[in-house]
């Protein structure tokens, strides 16, 4: 039996960026467990027709934590990364309209446009009318029933692929609404006005995909990351993984569904891991340009498969061709070369907080800390990922000293 301090499963972005911090703190005592060949998680990389793809999907660094940047940028210097202004667009009734949609309607037709002002005017948010539980029946008093029905509906039941009315509301708080205002003056100075959207400004690697500053931070770790280790046996009271590893603290970031037969688990927490629902992506590399000026294009017809198009030439110098993504629940033509990733993001079903309540007390009682997005079941970009593995490891350490 190997016995560690801290033992963590899963080598993502918040498994090395904890391991990482642990031991820059002189804690010797790290072990992380990986069960695919290379560290990245869903930020991986590989070379597909003599380029990058991001097998896990789009991934790119945001610039506003700057903690996050100067942490990464140890291992990947920022001189060997590009600044881009994001452009992303919407694949719209015969258009390619700029991203957000509402704050380029004036894109449109003008008669299309007041329809959908009208839209936005009535919008619940706009009313002041109370907000839904259910996600299907906030976007409409989000969006108004026009954006709704043409844009929001039919893209996120594509990317879910699950009925929407089983999703719920709570994880929207941050979102702004759409302000009526911003949505009249953009369509009369025909430019976009309102919040800049998520990514405005990002970083991708000059002569690499996203996955090669996880592949250094991975190799530096040495000896405290083992691959090709799935946690295959769990023992939730011992904190003993594959009859080999002992933990005094265990970090799991790795999906729960993995603990489901977990000795030491009550029925309640194995219940609850059962109610916690998630889709993946499907990857498929297209050597076909994609004819856009565009980082990435959303595309909510549902009569295509796929729900974006990277086209990565335009952030990965010297690459042709395009990617798409897509949920492997919906059928679709294979491209030249194909991922598929089981676990992409979890779903924020109605349920899912009183589930993850159960599982999380369970763990805090036993030493073990859920982390990442399959730690907390939450949609975390990577640099969110970085930011709260970063807060975790001054937690436990601070936890230690005070021991």
């Amino acid at each position: 039996m190997i016995r560690v301090k801290y033992l963590i499963l899963g080598a993502g972005p918040t498994g090395l960026t904890l391991a990482r911090s642990l031991l820059d703190a002189g804690e010797s005592s790290v072990l992380v467990l990986e069960a695919a060949s290379e560290p990245g998680g869903l930020c991986r990389s590989a070379v597909v027709d003599g380029a990058p793809l991001d097998i896990g999907g789009g991934h790119f660094l945001d610039v506003r934590r700057r903690e996050v940047l100067d942490f990464l940028f140890r291992f990947l210097p920022e001189a060997d990364w590009n600044l881009f202004s994001r452009r992303s667009t919407i694949q719209f009734a015969g258009l390619e309209m700029d991203y957000p949609f509402e704050a380029n309607l004036w894109q449109l037709p003008v008669d299309e446009q007041v329809e959908y002002v009208v839209s936005v005017a009535e919008a619940g948010c706009n009313t002041g009318a109370p907000m839904p539980r259910t996600f299907e029946d906030w976007i409409v008093w989000k969006l108004g029933q026009r954006i709704a029905q043409t844009y929001m509906l039919p893209y996120n039941r594509k990317i879910w692929s699950t009925d929407l009315s089983r999703l719920g509301t709570y994880w929207l708080h941050k979102l702004p609404d759409v302000s009526l205002r911003d949505t009249v003056r953009s369509c009369l100075t025909r430019q976009p006005a309102g919040t800049i959207p998520a990514h405005g400004r990002f970083h991708y690697p000059k002569a690499h995909g996203f996955g090669e500053v996880w592949r250094r931070l991975g190799a530096s770790l040495g000896h405290a990351l083992r691959l090709d280790t799935p946690a295959s046996r769990l023992d939730a009271e011992r904190l003993v993984v594959n009859d080999a590893f002992q933990a005094e603290h265990l970090v799991t970031t790795i999906p729960w569904h993995a603990w489901r037969e977990a000795a030491g688990l009550p029925e309640a927490v194995r219940a609850a891991i059962g109610r916690l629902d998630h889709v993946g992506v499907r990857i498929d590399y297209r050597p076909e340009p994609a004819g856009s000026q565009a980082h990435w294009i959303y595309v909510p017809d549902e009569s295509v498969a796929h729900h974006r198009i990277l086209c990565r030439g335009n952030f990965c110098p010297g690459a042709r061709g395009h990617w798409t993504e897509t949920n492997p629940r919906r059928a679709g033509a294979p491209g030249l070369w194909q991922h598929v990733n089981d676990y992409a993001y979890p779903l924020n079903t109605v349920d899912k907080p009183r589930a993850m309540a159960l599982v999380t007390d369970f763990a805090a009682a036993r030493n073990i800390t859920p982390l990442g997005r399959w730690g907390l079941w939450e949609h975390l970009n990577c640099d969110l990922a970085v930011a709260e593995a970063l807060s975790a490891a001054r937690a436990l350490l601070a936890r230690e000293a005070a021991s």
